[in-house]
């Protein structure tokens, strides 16, 4: 796994069910300045004609998913890992880490001082989630992304079955540190995704990159479980241990303070940890501290 050279940027997740319109999400991030890192696009890219990935792909699974132009031929291979969880799970193994590098590589080009957002369809399925700064999700109403669907091609069956395969709402929400409800117009659409990045992913990678703490809530927070659960995953994961040895409360500032058991030849290591992540040394004599970078999402760490 790389650690990155490029730290100053923010590494935002993007996700969404199909139809909710994420895509409309990513697009104006991408206007307003952002750089987009497409999962979907990059699928398709690692496995072109004369790549490694087409090679292992055709290893795995015969010449018979090569199409008369050299390239996949992506009905075929469908048909040959539809039903079949062992073939798509090979297929997965081959795609997913080239996407997994190649986004790596896409980050690393990327401006100190970016806000780097990863359009990833499949998010909360994987269980990325705790690998980012910062999660959004994009919901909308269920009868208005079976329309969004219909439009698509799609009868209300084979959309509602899209839909069910996908993880639920209330999954993606509580993996979420900013929820988008994409049920009204684009107007309305593009005036909460502006401020949503004027007003937090600016401040948030600003933060980051001049090691401005955020210890105290700016207004209250609910204390909601997918909060708590959000930001445990998310310190065992900068921190490399498992998320039982990992508590999580709300101070009543309401920040999130999160406590983990460090022992002392460890501190160093986990001070870097937290600092690439974002979150900056404010210990006490009494008491060693870390506190993250989100403006609006105020979180302590304390260690020991």
């Amino acid at each position: 796994m790389h650690s990155g050279h490029n730290q100053g940027v923010l590494n935002v997740g993007l996700t969404g069910g199909i139809g909710s319109g994420k895509s409309a999400v990513a697009s104006r991030l991408g206007q307003l300045g952002a750089v987009i890192i497409d999962s979907d696009v990059l699928a398709r890219e690692v496995v072109a004609p004369g790549t490694p990935g087409l090679s292992d792909i055709v290893a795995e699974f015969g010449a018979g998913i090569v199409g008369s132009d050299g390239g996949l031929d992506r009905p075929a291979l469908a048909r040959r890992v539809f039903n079949d969880d062992a073939a798509r799970k090979s297929l997965e193994g081959i795609i997913h880490p080239l996407v997994r590098e190649r986004s790596w590589q896409l980050r690393e080009q990327a401006p100190s001082d970016a806000v780097v957002v990863n359009d990833v369809p499949l998010l909360v399925e994987g269980g990325m989630a705790p690998s980012f700064d910062l999660v959004i999700v994009v919901t909308a109403a269920l009868d208005l992304r079976i329309d969004r669907l219909k439009a698509r091609g799609l009868d209300a069956q084979q959309a509602q079955a899209r839909i069910a395969a996908q993880a639920t709402d209330t999954q993606r929400e509580a993996a979420a540190d900013a929820v988008i409800d994409n049920s009204g117009t684009l107007d309305a659409l593009t005036d909460v995704v502006q401020r949503l990045h004027s007003e937090r992913l600016i401040v948030f990678e600003r933060n980051k990159r001049d090691r401005v703490v955020v210890c105290d809530a700016p207004h209250p927070v609910g204390a909601s479980p997918g909060r708590l659960a959000r930001a445990r995953a998310r310190i065992a994961h900068v921190l490399g241990v498992g998320t039982e040895t990992v508590s999580a409360d709300i101070v009543d500032g309401g920040a999130a303070r999160v406590r983990v058991p460090v022992a002392d030849h460890r501190l160093d290591v986990a001070r870097d940890s937290l600092e690439r992540a974002g979150f900056f040394d404010s210990s006490s004599r009494d008491q060693r501290v870390f506190c993250g970078t989100d403006p609006y999402n105020p979180c302590q760490v304390l260690l020991g």
